[in-house]
């Protein structure tokens, strides 16, 4: 199977470095994508916006043969959702690692501070505790030595979906910061944060207690989590 594997914010391809190694030795074709604007510090941000990483990973999906299982860590679970949006017959199955599918006119998070085109990584107390467990003071000073500036855009763009086709790719959440109970609570109370997810007729849910970074804190547990997740995938 061929893995297309998305960072979430601040983060290029190398961030799926420790996860893919399972993945490989199964004998699965791994896509880590560096997403427009992540190139490095000093590439250009300015006009990057939502569509323009969804549109990256759906030239991806074009890119391959047959199908393909999108991987999406957090702000990436909405960007893997547009391209599942984009393409529904070419995603065999999406996996949202501490993340999920945001629903028409969503935002990934338009609270983050900018500075003109850029959303640099906040300091850490910018973060819940809850988004911090197990990263310990080695990972931090690790992360945010080679975290890249967000493309402002990406982060309070509205999402834009068009084919209902999508709610029939069956997902997978592997469930971190969040345990899995919490989210079928929401779901079954109707929280609008889960909408969009309780519309997918076929959905698992793996738990995996951690923070919000899964591939700096548990990340041979993580790619364990998707060879799964991926090994039931028809």
């Amino acid at each position: 199977m061929d893995i297309i594997l998305v960072p979430g914010f601040w983060l290029d391809a190398s961030s799926w470095s420790e996860v893919t190694p399972p993945l490989v030795a199964a004998g699965h074709r791994v896509h880590p994508l560096t997403l427009p604007g992540l190139e490095s510090v000093d590439a250009p941000r300015a006009g990057i916006g939502l569509r323009s990483h969804i549109d990256a990973v759906v030239e991806a999906v074009d890119a391959i043969d047959g199908q393909v299982v999108l991987v999406g860590h957090s702000g990436g679970g909405a960007i893997i959702h547009g391209a599942v949006d984009a393409r529904p017959d070419r995603v065999a199955r999406a996996v949202y690692v501490d993340s999920g599918p945001l629903g028409e006119g969503g935002v990934i998070n338009d609270d983050l501070p900018a500075e003109g085109d850029d959303v640099p990584l906040p300091p850490w107390n910018g973060f819940e505790d809850a988004d911090l467990v197990d990263l310990d003071d080695g990972l931090r000073a690790a992360f945010r030595a080679r975290a890249i500036p967000q493309p402002r855009g990406v982060a309070q763009d509205q999402q834009r979906l068009h084919d209902t086709r999508r709610y029939d790719v069956p997902a997978t959440v592997i469930a971190c910061e969040f345990p899995s109970s919490l989210l079928t609570e929401w779901i079954d109370a109707g929280h609008p944060y889960v909408a969009e997810l309780a519309r997918i007729n076929d959905v698992e849910f793996v738990d995996l207690p951690t923070g919000h970074w899964p591939q700096f804190t548990k990340p041979a547990e993580l790619g364990a989590a998707i060879l799964a997740a991926v090994d039931r995938t028809a």
